[in-house]
């Protein structure tokens, strides 16, 4: 959730690949799919972009630079970590991370349309996750669902 706001600046402001109201359909299905939610964006970009093709290199050039990086870092972290410097940085790393989350989360927020059905699913969900501890996947599945149902209702269903 933290590479939101860049994925965000990088493929819809700079590179206009895509609209920012198709980023959040692409980030709301990417996050309903298996799979890390940046390897799942590359691919649906990839693929709207150049089709499986598109979607096959998008994919590994995610996952092979990242791959080799943790794959080293790992390595490395094991050596230093009873370095008191090392876990401060590390602590550092976790706020600057936390504050990307919460960027991402204030940007989603402010690209959905808001209304009394959306704010008592978003307020459910949280409950639900927070206080219940209710697996994201199952609040994600239960929100589509109640979405459906609604629009059903309101005739928006086709």
């Amino acid at each position: 959730y933290a590479m939101i706001p860049l994925i965000k600046s990088e493929i819809v402001e700079k590179k206009k690949w895509i609209e920012e109201k198709e980023l959040m359909y692409i980030l709301v299905i990417s996050e309903s799919t298996p799979g890390s939610l940046s390897v799942n964006i590359a691919t649906f970009i990839g693929q709207k972009l150049c089709g499986l093709k598109g979607s096959l290199i998008a994919t590994l050039g995610l996952v092979i630079p990242s791959f080799t990086i943790i794959s080293i870092i790992t390595n490395l972290l094991e050596a230093f970590k009873t370095n008191t410097i090392i876990n401060y940085c590390l602590f550092g790393i976790r706020a600057g991370v936390l504050a990307l989350i919460i960027n991402a989360m204030v940007s989603m927020f402010s690209e959905i349309d808001k209304n009394y059905f959306s704010h008592l699913v978003m307020t459910i969900g949280f409950i639900l996750i927070v206080f219940f501890n209710v697996s994201a996947f199952i609040v994600i599945v239960l929100a589509a669902l109640s979405g459906l149902i609604y629009c059903f209702f309101k005739g928006e269903l086709r």
